[in-house]
């Protein structure tokens, strides 16, 4: 019998799975940084911004924080970190996550030369700095305008290069040293022969953005047409943004899903012929808000066997009260209906009442867990759209938290809106243990605009919030819109009873 109990209990397995919980690097900050730490917990990867002045080989970190009760393979708040090539942690809770932390550090470099055509190109994997000058120019005694290779007030060049006279008849090798190591870089001098570039264009809905160079001190311009047209329209002179031997200019107006042609000129001297496809245009989906239906004491801004865009807080508010963010036939034509959005006190903590693109995910506690964004890979301009806006004086706040000194001011509404290269929806999660928000100053962020007001009106408003973009180039995978009738709602601090009313959302293309 005991021989018997022996081998079934030898045959008995623990089948139990360990649960499989994330952990996560909540906070990371550098000394030195210039920027906020990037965490891209989809990607398991955090990416550091160093100041040029950081020692990218010997970096340290005033802030380390991960997901409680798990353990890092490293502690990044001892010694100093080798960040000129990606390292990496595990973070071990039942399962190992392999973390991958890496940096960013742009230095300033520069090399001019009088007379110089268009930008000097600075290649720093290849140490390479090549400045081109006209024909004409004798290589023997060029005029060194300014020069920088390395980190200000910490770098030392072999020889010494110094604004004045300055041969480039042959390749000059240099020797920068700076933080105990030594780089060899070498300047070469290019002549050529013409006069103005055409170096880019980037092609939006109805907005052509164009980029040249010409010779310092030439005339700067652009000219473009139709593909299926002969005759070029020149583009009037003050649309042209000049800095230096770089110009740029947008192109306002177009036709979406049309070919054009660009090109830069100076003078009776052209660039090179670019050409480009405008995208097309969409309209954004729901703006008027008019769908919703209500599943319990949930409101939903979406037809029931519709497709979602917008959602709201309201899983969040309803779960230990009622929805906050519902629609009302108040709207600035009498048509229709808006996003009436309204401030609670939720039993426990301040609810401001929200609207957004994307969807509610799920509750943590009393905190919601939010998935920002929809797929869009069009460039608009502005967004525009009617608000009406009620403020409450700030009463509640969460105690000793950021914004307690707020308490007694006057709240805000903010809508926003940002295009961004997201790979996926950005999580957004409230709790103070775990908290993730949005950060218009993220490097995923590509454009960006924002309204807010504190006041009170008497009806609707129209406005108009335009996107300042960070660059012409980069297309987004996301839009993200939001309204919230307290500013610092996501922080569990406003007014109860800041009540905004929204409505008639739509993008615009052209400038």
């Amino acid at each position: 019998m005991t021989v018997l109990i022996a081998v079934l209990t030898g045959c008995i397995k623990n089948d139990i799975p360990y649960p499989r919980i994330l952990q996560s690097i909540l906070t990371l900050s550098a000394v030195g940084e210039s920027a906020p730490a990037n965490i891209d917990e989809a990607n398991l990867s955090a990416v550091v911004y160093l100041d040029e002045s950081v020692d990218i080989c010997h970096v340290r970190f005033s802030d380390f924080s991960f997901t409680d009760k798990a353990v890092s393979s490293v502690n990044l708040l001892e010694g100093d970190y080798d960040l000129s090539s990606p390292m990496h942690l595990v973070l071990s809770r039942y399962q190992d996550y392999d973390w991958t932390i890496s940096a960013v550090q742009e230095i300033e470099r520069y090399f001019t030369i009088d007379g110089q055509i268009g930008q000097t190109v600075i290649d720093v994997p290849g140490r390479r700095v090549v400045v081109r000058v006209p024909e004409s120019e004798n290589l023997t005694s060029l005029t060194l305008s300014s020069v920088k290779l390395g980190p200000a007030g910490l770098t030392t060049m072999v020889p010494d290069l110094k604004p004045g006279q300055i041969n480039l008849l042959y390749p000059l090798d240099i020797d920068v040293t700076a933080f105990g190591r030594t780089e060899r870089w070498t300047i070469y001098a290019e002549k050529t022969s013409f006069v103005v570039n055409t170096v880019s264009v980037d092609a939006w809905s109805q907005v052509i953005w164009a980029y040249g160079e010409s010779q310092e001190g030439m005339k700067q311009g652009f000219q473009y047409r139709e593909a299926a047209a002969s005759e070029w329209i020149d583009l009037p002179d003050s649309y042209i943004v000049s800095a230096g031997t770089s110009f740029s200019a947008s192109i306002p107006h177009l036709k979406p899903l049309t070919e054009y042609v660009v090109r830069a000129v100076s003078g009776d001297e052209c660039g090179k012929e670019i050409r480009v496809i405008t995208q097309a245009t969409e309209i954004l989906p729901d703006g008027s808000f008019d769908q919703w239906w209500q599943n319990g004491n949930v409101w939903n801004p979406w037809n029931e066997s519709g497709s979602r865009f917008w959602d709201t807080g309201n899983k969040g508010a309803a779960f230990i009260a009622s929805s906050n963010s519902t629609p009302s036939s108040h709207t600035p034509d009498g048509q229709g209906q808006s996003a009436r959005l309204e401030t609670i006190y939720a039993v426990v903590k301040l609810a401001a009442g929200s609207i957004f693109s994307g969807e509610f995910a799920r509750i943590d506690g009393t905190n919601g867990v939010l998935n920002f964004g929809r797929q869009w890979n069009l460039r608009p301009t502005k967004l525009r759209g009617y608000f009406q806006y009620q403020t409450k004086v700030i009463d509640k706040s969460m105690k000793n938290g950021e914004y307690e000194y707020l308490i007694g001011r006057p709240d805000s509404c903010h809508i926003y809106v940002a295009l961004t290269d997201w790979t996926a929806p950005y999580e957004i999660r409230t709790s103070a243990s775990n908290r993730q928000l949005f950060d218009s100053n993220s490097p995923s962020v590509i454009a960006y605009g924002e309204l807010v007001y504190s006041g009170t009106m008497d009806s609707f408003k129209e406005f108009v919030i335009p996107l300042q973009y960070r660059s012409t180039s980069r297309v987004p995978s996301y839009i993200q819109i939001t309204a919230s009738s307290s500013k610092y709602g996501d922080y569990f601090t406003g007014g109860v009873g800041a009540l905004l009313y929204i409505d008639q959302l739509s993008l615009d293309y052209d400038y």
